[in-house]
């Protein structure tokens, strides 16, 4: 009876080396363990660059999420199981969190908020919501030309008394 616990116990043991030798044999003699998915920025406005690093993926795997189109990574050539790539977020793209996925050498892992979306930057106007001169607005233009006309008036009359004496 213990001779056939022993010997169950060493087939399942074989037979978990045996699954997992392929895939070490195939990935240089490492099982790649895609970790540490790293964006940078981690704030990003639509249209921006991401860049994406991956530790544990030396041979190079793809990089996918709702806000950028599938993207390569390629292995770095002076860091050993890194990976990095450079994604170009959606121009509609929602403002808010977004996770990245990794895949390598077949295996996956998943980055939840690994970066953020924010809205599109209103250039040009300086910021401004409204469209156009608000009512205080065109108070105060109205107020500023009107000083300026009397106090033009003021000194054309004064040079006019002056030049009769």
């Amino acid at each position: 009876m213990r001779n056939t616990r022993a010997l169950a116990a060493a087939g399942a043991a074989v037979a978990v080396l045996g699954v997992a030798a392929p895939a070490a044999v195939a990935d240089g003699g490492r099982v790649a363990n895609p970790s540490n998915i790293t964006a940078l920025p981690s704030v990003i406005a639509r249209g921006g660059q991401l860049s994406i690093t991956v530790d544990g993926c030396p041979n190079g795997g793809h990089a996918t999420s709702n806000a950028f189109p599938r993207t390569n990574l390629t292995p770095v050539n002076n860091r050993n199981d890194t990976a990095r790539g450079t994604a170009t977020i959606d121009d509609n793209a929602r403002p808010g969190p977004y996770d990245i996925t990794v895949h390598c050498s077949g295996r996956s892992l998943t980055r939840p908020a690994a970066f953020t979306v924010i809205g599109g930057v209103r250039g040009g106007i300086g910021g401004s919501s409204t469209t156009g001169a608000t009512p205080t607005d065109m108070a105060i233009g109205g107020s500023l030309v009107a000083a300026a006309v009397v106090g033009s008036g003021f000194i054309w009359m004064r040079r006019r008394a002056e030049k009769r004496i």
